[in-house]
């Protein structure tokens, strides 16, 4: 059976995501062609992918890396066109020859691209959850006008995407869904006792159970903020209300998420913890492919379990559900400020309890109007992202952060 050959970019080929998406394009090198790659600053693993795949360009961000780098394609006889800056990066997104946009840049420098790619009409597979946490109803807005086909990649949203009927247009009711299930990890603290958590180090918090990511989003994942994001995501994905998104603790990462029905059927993704299973679930839509992913063995995995979050142990949890009910532009406040204290917590400028109490305190602190366009949500991402550097630690007490919203669901 031959396939219409895509065109892919993929905006973050050196993080885990990239990494990924080009293990699964290299595996159906007659569906699949790579256009573009772009990096941040790891050059040495660009190289050798350019090397691989031969895209028409490659991107950086820092100048003189770009310079360095285009010496580099010169000395080993590539076609590939270095490019440099943010604004190379909408280039790329919005290439007339690209059919499909990987957006798998961390932080909020992954939404010029990524809008770029969906104002251009793009099959957008979004792991840039920045995009829709910054800017939701900008992004949606996008996408929808300029007839963008959105496929989620995260492995919680892509298992909601496959447990909703082919036929879902963003009514729950229509489609007879009472509630969308998110499951959680729990990640690396799920049962390390509280005393010991002013202590925890970098790298334990980047030590996930299971699955193996960057740096930021690990932390993400450690405090649970992670999961917190990912409600507001699944918000814009799915056009649920937060009452209708619940997260459940799933320590084995087996079932990646449910959609309970209102009959009381739940309908679930399962699967081994491995991301080539949402990349290539997307790529191929909706078709099926083969991705390197070993099948899994429910009689050996043996039991799984569920539990109720700890919102004492995860006060980042309860953070995100709080800004997208207070609206506006709260979600634009809530993730510049954690993008700062975990890069800070990273440096070792912060410690690991003082997060949560420097994202609400930076929530406190900044009036957060709605942003309506780019230049808005770009401005009070600046904002924050200043109240956050400047944060010393005086703005709670010791108690820390989330004890409302804690206290609201106890």
């Amino acid at each position: 059976m031959t396939h219409a050959m895509q065109n892919i970019a993929i905006l973050g080929s050196t993080g885990s995501i990239g990494v990924n998406t080009l293990d699964v394009v290299a595996r159906h090198p007659d569906r699949f062609r790579v256009t573009a790659l772009t990096a941040k600053s790891s050059t040495d693993v660009l190289l050798a992918q350019c090397k691989q795949f031969k895209p028409e360009f490659a991107v950086l961000m820092d100048t003189g890396a770009a310079r360095s780098f285009e010496q580099s394609v010169a000395e080993a006889g590539l076609p590939t066109r270095v490019l440099c800056g943010v604004e190379a990066l909408e280039k790329v997104a919005s290439l007339p020859q690209v059919d499909t946009v990987m957006a798998a840049i961390v932080g909020i420098a992954g939404l010029r691209p990524t809008l770029a790619a969906a104002a251009s009409g793009k099959k957008v597979l979004l792991a840039n959850k920045e995009s829709l946490v910054t800017a939701g109803p900008l992004f949606m807005n996008t996408v929808r006008r300029h007839g963008a086909r959105l496929l989620p990649i995260d492995s919680e949203h892509n298992a909601v995407f496959q447990s909703l009927p082919r036929e879902f247009y963003g009514d729950l009711d229509a489609c007879g869904v009472r509630r969308i299930l998110l499951t959680a990890s729990g990640g690396p603290f799920r049962t390390l006792p509280l005393d010991a958590f002013a202590r925890v180090t970098p790298d334990q918090a980047c030590a996930h159970p299971n699955w193996v990511m960057g740096r930021k989003i690990s932390v993400d994942s450690a405090t649970m903020m992670n999961k917190g994001l990912e409600v507001i995501e699944a918000h814009w994905l799915f056009n649920a209300p937060p009452e209708r998104i619940e997260v459940v603790v799933h320590p084995e990462s087996i079932v990646h998420s449910m959609v309970e029905y209102v009959d009381g059927s739940a309908i679930a993704q399962l699967g081994n913890p491995d991301m080539r299973t949402p990349i290539a679930h997307a790529l191929a839509y909706p078709e099926r492919i083969t991705n390197g992913v070993t099948a899994l063995d429910l009689a050996a995995a043996g039991s799984l379990h569920f539990e109720k979050p700890d919102w004492a142990r995860f006060p980042c949890l309860a953070l995100p559900s709080d800004a997208l009910r207070a609206g506006e532009g709260a979600a634009t406040v809530l993730n510049a400020a954690n993008e700062v204290a975990v890069e800070r917590f990273l440096e070792q400028g912060l410690s690991y309890p003082d997060i949560p109490r420097l994202i609400e305190s930076v929530l406190r602190a900044v009036h957060a109007p709605a942003a309506h366009t780019l230049t808005d949500v770009l401005e009070l991402d600046h904002e924050a992202r200043g109240r956050a550097w400047a944060w010393q630690g005086r703005s709670l007490h010791a108690a820390g952060a989330g004890t409302i919203a804690v206290a609201a669901r106890s």
